[in-house]
């Protein structure tokens, strides 16, 4: 099993709505393609921090192998909701993938 954790910063210009918002469609966009994506085992976003965190939203997700992320990262719903709803509001990612 391969795990995928992701660490995103939102864009400091937008607002705190906004920033509620985002992360609201980061985590329904992202939760809705399990099932999807072949060799996707598990997906969830995180998106309530505590005062101390220096992020805004985690997704955290397991995968088969490491051949299943990689067919995710170019999977055409996967793409959609990158596209939509995390590339234009982010600031920043890191990324870490290891055997779990």
């Amino acid at each position: 099993m391969v795990k995928h954790i992701i660490l995103w910063q939102l864009k400091d210009e937008l607002s705190e709505a906004e920033k509620v918002s985002v992360k609201a469609g980061i985590k329904s966009g992202l939760e809705s393609l399990a099932g999807k994506i072949p060799g996707l085992l598990n997906i969830r976003v995180q998106n309530e921090g505590l005062a101390s965190s220096n992020a805004d939203v985690m997704l955290d997700s397991e995968f088969t192998d490491a051949a299943a992320l990689k067919a995710y990262a170019v999977h055409p719903e996967h793409v959609a909701v990158a596209d939509s709803a995390v590339l234009p509001f982010t600031k920043t990612r890191l990324c870490l993938d290891f055997d779990a």
